[in-house]
């Protein structure tokens, strides 16, 4: 069973309907993938400057290497000229500079061999791997094989049913440190390894990662997902304190995340349908709630629109700065949860949403999105100091359009969006 016909539900009058709202994500989709192409560089993909160019000094990023790999590979499979290059670009920078021949894995950077090597990034090397090899890239299966062999040997904990943090280099000394962001991510890899390497003990794997993290934990937090344990799973409720604007593990709550698990959670409940016909019934209550929680404590708590980045154990705000991320995942959750459900409520958000992003995100004269604003809509850069990279803001230009299994890179192969 699949999702196929969750489109059915949507309201007559949904955006979703219109040709004309079909074209508009499309072309904007089409101009972040330009936009993107100049971030190709010697060893990879590196992060551009608000203007679009690599600064000088940049250095080829692993994690924006598999972004781009991925991305690129959701626009090749659309038949858009010049993405299949860069993927291939991307591909040979992941089994080249940024692959760690010696002890396994990927550097973020290569020029810090020793850095800790993060689950994070190996998530998006998994899912790049899964994309690289549905499109038929050369090197694109060694790339899957390598990196689902990291994730069985060294990431994923059975006993616990998630993924472990982060190591040394040559996997030693395991951090004392469980996370929420590592592992929404790793069930979006999951979900595609489910689906590319049709093995099914990834699907089981993602499963277990959202009732670890959706139903137990935020299911105990009213809906709202706390992100930081040690490695006995107490809650580290100061954890970052003093970091409030940290990138990856901010202190407090992250508003952005609870919307971005919704959509998972509804991802993996669609990925079961299909593959038995069954799936917990928790899954869309949880998701529901989640993104209620998102929106309650996250949009506009300060009296001007757009979601803030973290909040504090009070919910209250204590980022407020509105990332783009933040906004993309959740027009995708609130567009998703219309697919799933046929409320007019999510109509409304995604909308509401949408508005926010086009008359304050999308920069109409140098290209692609700003990666953060105030709360006047001003760029900042407390969190993010560059230009967005297109993981976040493309998905959420093709998601509006494809079922919710199976992933977005096999949906796009058998489909044809504008």
């Amino acid at each position: 069973m699949t999702d196929l016909l969750s489109p059915m539900l949507l309201p007559d009058s949904s955006w979703v309907r219109r040709s004309a709202h079909r074209l508009w994500l499309a072309a904007q989709g089409r101009r972040l993938l330009r936009f993107g192409a100049a971030s190709r560089m010697t060893g990879g993909f590196g992060a551009l400057g608000v203007d679009g160019t690599l600064p000088d000094g940049a250095e080829a990023d692993g994690i924006l290497t598999a972004r781009m790999v991925h991305a690129f590979s959701m626009g090749a499979l659309q038949g858009i000229p010049g993405c299949l290059p860069l993927v291939r670009h991307g591909v040979e920078a992941l089994l080249g500079p940024l692959h760690d021949a010696r002890h396994g894995g990927w550097f973020e950077v290569a020029s810090a061999p020793e850095n800790r090597k993060q689950a994070y990034l190996h998530a998006f090397v998994a899912l790049a791997g899964s994309s690289a090899t549905l499109l038929g890239v050369e090197g694109g299966k060694r790339l899957l094989d390598l990196a689902t062999g990291v994730l069985e040997n060294h990431y994923w904990s059975e006993d616990e049913g998630v993924m472990r943090e982060s190591f040394a280099r040559d996997w030693s000394d395991e951090e004392n440190y469980r996370g929420a962001n590592a592992n929404m991510h790793s069930t979006e890899a999951c979900l595609a390894l489910a689906d590319i390497t049709t093995d099914g003990k990834w699907l089981d794997r993602a499963a277990r990662i959202v009732h670890r993290f959706v139903h137990e934990i935020a299911g105990a937090h009213e809906h709202c997902m706390p992100e930081h344990f040690d490695r006995n799973w107490t809650l580290l409720r100061d954890y970052n304190r003093d970091k409030p604007t940290d990138p990856l593990r901010p202190y407090g709550m992250t508003p952005g995340h609870f919307s971005e698990w919704a959509h998972l959670t509804l991802k993996v409940e669609a990925a079961l349908l299909r593959k038995t016909g069954t799936a917990p019934g928790w899954m869309l209550p949880d998701a529901r709630a989640l993104l209620a929680s998102a929106l309650r404590y996250g949009w506009a708590p300060d009296g001007k629109p757009g979601m803030v980045y973290t909040i504090d154990w009070d919910h209250k705000v204590h980022v407020p700065v509105r990332a783009h991320w933040v906004q993309a995942e959740s027009v995708t959750a609130a567009v998703n949860l219309l697919k799933r459900t046929g409320s007019g409520e999510y109509e409304v958000w995604y909308r509401r949403i949408w508005d926010y992003i086009a008359n304050t995100l999308i920069d109409y004269d140098q290209g692609s999105w700003r990666n953060e604003v105030d709360a006047d809509g001003h760029l900042s850069g407390e969190v993010y100091a560059d230009k967005a990279d297109l993981y976040h803001a493309y998905q959420a230009t093709v998601a509006p359009f494809l079922p919710l299994a199976p992933c977005l890179t096999l949906a796009l192969r058998e489909s044809d969006i504008v």
